[in-house]
């Protein structure tokens, strides 16, 4: 008889959560205490949004992402609504929009200033308003732009075209009736084309958004749904929910018989529920339980066994909801794959958790970052509405390879005109890159220099900087602690100038495509 082993070759198999210290944790957040069963918080590279607590209507807050520590009690609140806030999602192509809905059955969408807030912000750019009942969750659509999705206690999904001048819309594009009960979450699939829903009765929904119809539906009763998930380009669909005997389970589907699940999975004998997160990059699946400090994680495959479990991160503060980061604003140099924020209600704390490959190399992981989906919409709202499907636009996250970045870009400069006529787009990057490399200072504009002499005297300044120490101030290593400090920091300013020079060399490749491209446009003419 052959002995098989129970574990399998992974690269994601030693994957671990480091939580964040107490300094880079979000401090003194006076999180929701609604009951509903929502995340109460969204992430982008700029801000974390989280449903706050407010008196005489419903508000949430908008940190950006590097303000860590203890919050200012009177800190600027986005308040517009007159219920509670049940849902806020980021608007995946526009890092400064926002939506938000609430128990006074309207859905609003907010500009974010670049600029921290001072007041709070009251005006809302857009507002939905066409459910009967409380709004309980909002979506975006994964590849069109300005298309929204609503669902609210009326039992109906709701579908937006924003690419309106209107200020108040008060019809949707389509609206979906087929649930005959509250509906408990929404999914779509990667290009957008087909919408899962889970409802209180239980079913598991595929639909077809833009003709309203049901494709598939589940009606096994041996496993009651309560949140769904599409798995990528897989195919199926996750859920997770209760088995007949109350225990908390998830279950795999074929998206195109849902029958009987593939798979039914035990987990505990909790009552919270679990939200599931799946990152098709690498394909492993996250379950997160609401009410207990533990995330679970796996590795999906389309051949049997189906899932592998892979570990748990363990910690004894319990969640109320959690929010997740987009894989374009992760930290690729540590190997981090994935990124949480934890709600700590009894700590009023917003806790970063990162899932970390552990790796020796510092250099770019390329088989832990594939192309991922970018910032930018493969579609147009009237394309998506009129039967077009595409699929996400693919970017890659090594740093310098793509044109869209974490952080938001400073102001334009304004061009001598003393510089030769070029295309606005060539003289965006240039500006880019100016910026990039620190002409920051609003001095190099008043003072009467060239712009090549003013990069000179910069950059030989930066030069002086090692991680932010003055290699003329700072003395020389007395102890060999003081050292080991020194040494580590050099390291560090070895490994930051050889990702610059990456950088660098991938910016001026794509310049001189753009010259070439220029010129034999010029030709042409």
């Amino acid at each position: 008889m052959s002995w098989h082993p129970q574990y399998r070759s992974s690269k994601f198999r030693h994957v671990f959560g480091k939580p964040a210290s107490k300094e880079n944790c979000y401090d003194s957040v006076p999180i929701t205490r609604s009951v509903h069963d929502n995340h109460f918080c969204a992430v982008n590279p700029h801000f974390i949004a989280v449903v706050t607590e407010c008196a005489g209507g419903g508000a949430f807050l908008v940190i950006p992402l590097h303000q860590t520590g203890k919050l200012d009690p009177h800190y600027p609140k986005v308040c517009g609504h007159r219920g509670n806030v049940l849902d806020v999602k980021w608007n995946p192509f526009d890092d400064f929009e926002i939506a938000s809905c609430s128990e006074d059955a309207t859905i609003k969408i907010w500009s974010i200033p670049k600029q921290l807030l001072t007041r709070n912000l009251t005006a809302c750019r857009k507002e939905l308003v066409g459910h009967a009942r409380r709004v309980g969750l909002v979506e975006w659509h994964p590849t069109a732009a300005n298309i929204l999705f609503s669902a609210g206690y009326d039992y109906k999904v709701m579908i937006w075209n924003l690419d309106t001048k209107e200020s108040v819309i008060t019809s949707p594009m389509r609206t979906i009736g087929c649930h005959q009960d509250v509906i408990l979450s929404m999914s779509f699939n990667t290009n957008g084309s087909l919408l899962a829903t889970t409802c209180k009765d239980r079913k598991i929904r595929v639909i077809d958004p833009r003709a309203g119809t049901v494709l598939q539906e589940a009606n096994y009763k041996g496993h009651r749904a309560s949140k769904v998930l599409f798995l990528g380009n897989l195919k199926k669909l996750m859920s997770t929910g209760t088995s007949r005997w109350n225990n908390r389970q998830v279950a795999l589907w074929d998206q195109d018989d849902l029958s009987v699940p593939l798979l039914e999975e035990d987990l505990d004998g909790s009552s919270g529920v679990l939200f599931p997160f799946y990152d098709a990059d690498t394909s492993m699946l996250y379950v997160v339980g609401k009410g207990d400090g533990n995330i679970r994680y796996y590795e999906v495959s389309a051949d049997k066994p189906h899932l592998s479990y892979l570990t748990e991160y363990r910690s004894y503060n319990p969640q109320k909801g959690i929010g997740v980061m987009p894989k374009r604003g992760l930290d690729v140099s540590s190997c981090e794959i994935f990124r949480f924020y934890k709600l700590i209600t009894t700590k009023s704390l917003i806790e970063p958790i990162s899932m970390i490959v552990p790796r020796r190399s510092e250099s770019y992981q390329e088989d832990i970052y594939p192309p991922t989906a970018g910032a930018q919409p493969s579609l147009t709202a009237q394309e998506w509405l009129s039967g077009m499907n595409q699929d996400p636009i693919l970017v890659s996250l090594r740093p310098g390879s793509e044109l869209l970045r974490p952080h938001p870009l400073p102001a334009e400069r304004p061009v001598f005109h003393s510089m030769a006529p070029a295309s606005p787009r060539l003289l965006n990057q240039t500006e880019k890159l100016a910026a990039e490399d620190g002409w920051r200072s609003s001095s190099l504009l008043e003072e009467k220099m060239p712009r090549w002499a003013a990069e000179h005297r910069l950059e030989e300044k930066k030069s002086w900087l090692t991680n932010g120490f003055d290699v003329f101030e700072c003395p020389p290593p007395k102890t060999e602690n003081e050292l080991l400090q020194m040494f580590y920091r050099q390291q560090e300013e070895i490994r930051r100038l050889r990702e610059l020079l990456t950088q660098r060399e991938v910016q001026a490749k794509q310049l001189e495509l753009e010259i070439k491209n220029l010129r034999m446009g010029s030709e042409q003419l």
